[in-house]
């Protein structure tokens, strides 16, 4: 493990930063008690920070009230603001400038954002976005998430952004991991991170220095082994950690990822819950799967 794949204040985006889940209570009301343990014991289970208000906290079904709720939140169980990457996505420009604003008054020391996601945005829409948002000053990590958004973050157009001035890394979940090297050539400062854990181990070798995780929510210091032991190239120790927990880790770029993650929480202890509308819980052979995997994990004493 180097200085450059570690968390800092530097660079707050780099390291572990944990996708929270968000608890709801029976009446599907958000937990802020909860949610604020549950940021203080990841941090103290290893993990560098958090990231509220991404898909996985469920921020499309919260109010504006409970999503910047959400982020003060986090920032006061973080202990340090800087560790804390609230999402800023929404419909519009200015809507995701004034979520950063509102992340940026709160202490955050950095914020996600989506593209434009209602429509099949070109590059230069992409670009007057991005740049809108980044006239508020405070670091912009871009999120390619092509599958979800329809506009792709090619290595090309990250390089643009990142010239822009508009990105100072990227959360990769295309899934495509000889994109690392591109985006390398085409902006080599521009820091690559982890967007899905089931490609942690390849895009760690590829030169990631940092990861935006899901699985941490319930295996934590195991997953910080796996991140620190890929990202120094000490594959002896990652290899066996990565294929032991596979099959958990690639729930995380499933449609039932949300829904996975917080059953795989409730086996592993932890306070997952239920899920918001239209998200519905698990049922049959996807129940039954993600169940069997946790449970394997928990048996092979991940924790």
């Amino acid at each position: 493990m180097t200085a450059t794949t570690t968390w800092n204040t530097d660079r707050p985006w780099r390291g572990i930063m944990v996708a929270t889940t968000l608890p709801f209570r029976e009446d599907l009301s958000v937990d802020y008690d909860a949610y604020a343990e549950h940021v203080a014991w990841l941090i103290a289970n290893g993990c560098d920070g958090v990231v509220p208000n991404g898909s996985l906290g469920e921020y499309q079904t919260l109010t504006d009230d409970e999503r910047a709720q959400v982020v003060r939140t986090a920032v006061e169980a973080a202990g340090d603001g800087a560790r804390v990457m609230p999402g800023v996505a929404a419909y519009g420009s200015a809507e995701s400038r004034r979520w950063a604003e509102q992340a940026a008054e709160a202490g955050a020391g950095s914020v996600l954002l989506l593209p434009p996601n209602t429509y099949r945005a070109d590059a230069e829409a992409v670009r007057a976005h991005y740049t809108e948002v980044a006239g508020v000053g405070i670091p912009i990590v871009a999120y390619n998430n092509p599958y979800d958004t329809k506009v792709d973050l090619t290595p090309d157009l990250l390089a643009r952004l990142h010239g822009d001035g508009s990105i100072v890394a990227v959360k990769e979940f295309s899934g495509d991991v000889r994109r690392a090297y591109e985006i390398a050539e085409l902006a080599p400062e521009l820091d690559l991170l982890i967007g899905a854990d089931d490609v942690l181990l390849e895009l760690a070798v590829a030169g990631a220095v940092g990861w935006i995780a899901g699985y941490p929510n319930a295996f934590p210091a195991s997953c910080a082994e796996l991140y620190h032991a890929a990202v120094a190239g000490d594959l002896e120790t990652a290899l066996p950690l990565y294929k032991s927990l596979h099959s958990l880790l690639r729930w995380d770029s499933k449609t039932e990822f949300v829904q996975s993650i917080k059953l795989s929480m409730d086996i592993a202890g932890r306070p997952g819950g239920p899920t918001r509308p239209p998200r519905h819980p698990l049922t049959g052979a996807i129940e039954a799967a993600v169940r069997t995997a946790t449970e394997k994990v928990v048996a092979n004493g991940h924790h």
